[in-house]
């Protein structure tokens, strides 16, 4: 049984993977060019006052997903761990970050935005 840990050590580990290599291959080591801000957003499944959608909740905010000004998502900013200010950097990161949690069948999604 795969556990939100191990899907977020995967997922952690791939975007920082991404990131690393975006900043040395596309912005040749520099940190350069736009600046900005990137996240993941996960909508749980099931509802929240329910005995899944409490565990959902409990299993995101495990990893470090806080719930987003909406009330109906779970965010955790800057999944790839860029430490500059490049957002395609940071954009790679939640991205994939995103997709591997789409692999194991969450609802995730990468999000943006200039600074």
């Amino acid at each position: 049984m795969t556990t939100y840990s191990d899907v977020h050590q995967e997922a952690s580990s791939k975007a920082t993977t991404a990131v690393n290599t975006f900043f040395n291959n596309v912005l040749k080591g520099q940190d350069q060019f736009a600046c900005g801000f990137a996240w993941v957003t996960v909508y749980p499944k099931n509802k929240g006052n329910t005995k899944l959608g409490k565990a959902e909740r409990a299993g995101l905010e495990s990893i470090g997903f806080k719930k987003d000004w909406t009330g109906k998502g779970w965010q955790l900013w800057n999944p790839g761990k860029y430490a500059g200010q490049n957002i395609d950097a940071k954009e790679e990161g939640a991205q994939v970050y995103a997709n591997v949690m789409k692999s194991y069948g969450l609802n995730a999604y990468a999000g943006s935005r200039l600074d």
